[in-house]
């Protein structure tokens, strides 16, 4: 079966140009997403922390009552 899947792409032209695309967008992405975490505030930070345990409140209202 590896044969047969090494044979095939062997015979496509210029294919060592895709795990290199690959590998690009990958850290693209990465890196992306690391300067939106960096840079976002710790107000938003709080409030998708809070976001799954929310039942219709506002978020202030659940951070000032677990401080209690």
């Amino acid at each position: 079966m590896l044969k047969f899947i090494k044979h095939h792409m062997t015979s496509i032209g210029n294919i060592e140009i895709y795990p290199v695309i690959s590998f690009i967008l990958f850290f693209l992405f990465f890196m992306i997403m690391l300067i939106v975490v960096i840079r976002s505030s710790k107000a938003f930070i709080a409030k998708m922390e809070h976001l799954p345990l929310e039942d219709g409140t506002p978020a202030t209202r659940i951070a000032n009552t677990e401080t209690l």
